[in-house]
């Protein structure tokens, strides 16, 4: 595929109405053969969770939310075929690890681009987007954490701009692996 077939997906925000959409996307995600090592939840779990989680899940992070963004790439049929969401950090606050977050910043969770278009310059185009919302929320940085066994996206991320920061944090249940902190900041 070529880097211009990137050209033919709309990247967008989330609407709340579109929950099947989220949910059908992040399952897809969750069957990709490296999602043990990219993502913090198993397809059986998500799966296994409600309409009502997916319909919160998709409003949380629908457009004219301030703390979560969703972005989507989606075909002219109307299909998603890649997706990035946003998270607002606030200084002071506990993330997902339980660790303290230093400074305000963006990260970056739920990287999927689905494998018939990878390589077509399409991520690029969603980093691109979720990284400019960041900045409009006046962030001092951009970050996401990568496990140490991923060295696909870790390429891809540094070919984006980010950089590990030195940070590490353990994997629970996963007996001594980590994941990298990779960080962009603000320019």
């Amino acid at each position: 595929m070529s880097a211009t077939s990137a050209e033919k997906y709309t990247i967008r925000f989330i609407h709340a109405e579109e929950w099947p959409a989220v949910k059908e996307l992040r399952l897809a995600s969750l069957q990709d053969p490296l999602a043990h090592v990219a993502f913090l939840e198993t397809y059986e779990q998500a799966v296994s969770r409600p309409d009502s989680f997916w319909q919160e899940r998709a409003a949380g992070g629908a457009e004219g939310s301030l703390g979560v963004r969703q972005v989507i790439a989606e075909g002219a049929d109307g299909t998603w075929v890649g997706s990035v969401t946003v998270l607002i950090e606030e200084a002071g606050s506990e993330d997902w690890a339980g660790m303290t977050v230093e400074r305000l910043q963006g990260h970056l969770v739920g990287v999927y681009v689905r494998p018939e278009v990878r390589g077509s310059g399409l991520a690029e185009r969603l980093f691109g987007v979720a990284v400019e919302w960041a900045w409009s929320r006046d962030v001092e940085r951009v970050r996401l954490i990568v496990h140490e066994e991923n060295p696909r996206a870790q390429a891809f991320y540094r070919k984006v701009g980010f950089v590990p920061s030195g940070r590490t944090v353990p994997v629970a249940g996963q007996g001594g692996q980590s994941e990298l902190e990779f960080v962009l900041d603000r320019p």
